[in-house]
């Protein structure tokens, strides 16, 4: 029985602080923002099953701004805070910065290319290359087609020249 309860103890001390932490990141997301001349405001949740900040962004005119050309300033603002996290709290946290619904749409924007091209590479018979993509919508490609019997997905080349190829199976 005493196990029980110095778990319930633990819990409760690591809900406190994850609650700690999620009040320093919206402060610093807020401060950000401030900084970077909006008058955007940040709310940030703990999702324990993926050990992620995830912090939201309300605007009503300035979401382009914050988004940026195909989500680069959105990118860039995730990166800085997370730097920003981590040398203030001393500890490194996943965190996903969004604006409205921008993630929520990229992702169904790219699991359609994903359905189209594979259609593609099915209906060819021959492989198909998309280019230009983050390692991050690579990813969300391939878990797109990995449950697709009839093709593959496989990334090719290093850096900034990496590339995903779909063929048929």
């Amino acid at each position: 029985m005493p196990k029980i309860f110095d778990m319930a103890k633990a819990i409760k001390k690591l809900n406190k602080k994850e609650k700690d932490k999620t009040s320093d990141l919206v402060d610093l997301a807020n401060e950000l923002l401030s900084l970077l001349g909006t008058k955007a405001k940040a709310t940030a949740v703990w999702e324990e099953e993926n050990e992620t900040f995830m912090v939201s962004i309300d605007t009503d005119d300035e979401s382009g701004l914050l988004i940026g050309r195909h989500g680069e300033t959105l990118e860039a603002i995730q990166t800085a805070l997370g730097m920003i996290f981590r040398q203030r709290s001393g500890e490194w946290a996943r965190i996903v910065v969004n604006v409205g619904d921008w993630r929520e749409r990229q992702e169904e924007y790219l699991k359609n290319i994903a359905r189209q091209t594979a259609a593609k590479a099915e209906e060819s018979g021959e492989p198909q290359a998309l280019y230009n993509l983050t390692p991050a919508q690579r990813r969300v490609i391939h878990l797109e087609l990995s449950g697709n019997p009839k093709v593959e997905t496989e990334s090719i080349g290093e850096d900034k020249e990496r590339y995903l190829i779909v063929k048929p199976k």
